[in-house]
């Protein structure tokens, strides 16, 4: 096995770890709900992920000024938006719905990048729009044909994930991803605790279980995933990394059913395969499908603006 092979295998494995772990939080962030609001969670979760960037890479702190504290207020607001809907809404809703909608932000990324850089999204996306649509309402809806309030938020969360994308593509160009990533997490970490200490209560008392938890998604689904994720998208192709990313939704069904006891109806079913289908037509273009190689280097080529 030759050096590109393993680096392929071992890129690849960082991207399929990053996804566990994500899916995994899910849960976490559900059981953790018990405990404490979703505000002081968050707020907890950022600062702790901040705070521990802070310490490792502090040397690089000495290259902020002006242009980092905007940009990064920006795409800071945009990822608080995305986790304070997501987990808001995870209290109404279960963690494998939560998985699988907040994951519809895959195919929202490319019309609000179409807003931002006038690239207007093709004959996948669109596809890929229409079949989310119907997933989403076989997940969502209900027998009376209305959205559980849980659901509805974490649509709107998977929102300004997209968003959130959107801004990193926008406003990181040219920027330190270390520190960009630092700005939001503090900036997260504030609006978080300003939520908190508004309109929440702060947790009579935490047992071990919930602080482990929440180590859990301060070191390993915050910072550790991202790591991973940085490292496998270097060395794999855009198309094959969205995939495997997108398993998140399917390891946050399968934690669900097993630990969260979560019933898999057949309407639900086939809303979660409608909704990941809508994925990956989106994320790849379905360029497995292509047999012309410079089709295939132009799917990858336009892939990879997102």
């Amino acid at each position: 096995m030759n050096i590109e092979t393993k680096r392929n295998i071992g890129a690849k494995s960082a991207l399929f770890g990053a996804s566990l772990i994500w899916g995994s939080s899910f849960l976490i962030v559900k059981t953790s709900m018990d405990v404490m609001d979703p505000h002081v969670l968050l707020g907890l979760r950022f600062m702790t992920g901040c705070l521990l960037l802070v310490i490792i890479f502090y040397k690089k702190l000495k290259a902020l000024n002006m242009d980092y504290l905007k940009k990064g207020a920006i795409i800071g607001i945009c990822l608080f938006l995305g986790y304070s809907l997501q987990t808001i809404g995870i209290t109404g809703t279960t963690p494998g719905k939560n998985a699988f909608l907040t994951a519809i932000y895959c195919v929202i990324v490319p019309f609000l990048y179409w807003i931002v850089d006038k690239h207007k999204p093709d004959i996948y996306n669109y596809t890929a729009a229409i079949i989310s649509i119907v997933g989403i309402g076989l997940v969502s809806l209900n027998g009376a044909f209305k959205i559980e309030y849980g659901d509805a938020f974490t649509l709107a969360g998977g929102i300004f994930f997209a968003a959130h994308m959107v801004a990193v593509a926008k406003y990181s160009k040219d920027k330190e991803p270390v520190l960009i990533t630092i700005l939001q997490f503090f900036y997260a970490a504030v609006f978080s605790w300003i939520i908190a200490f508004l309109f929440e209560d702060m947790p009579k008392s935490i047992n071990m279980e919930t602080i482990n938890g929440l180590l859990y998604l301060s070191v390993f689904a915050t910072m550790i995933a991202l790591l991973l994720q940085n490292i496998g998208q270097k060395y794999t192709k855009p198309a094959p990394a969205s995939i495997i990313l997108s398993l998140e939704a399917v390891f946050g069904v399968l934690f669900s059913v097993i630990f969260y006891k979560e019933e898999i109806t057949p309407k639900l079913l086939l809303g979660f395969f409608l909704i990941f289908v809508a994925i990956i037509i989106s994320e790849t273009k379905l360029y497995f499908l292509k047999k012309d190689r410079k089709s295939l280097e132009l799917i990858l080529e336009e892939s990879n603006k997102y």
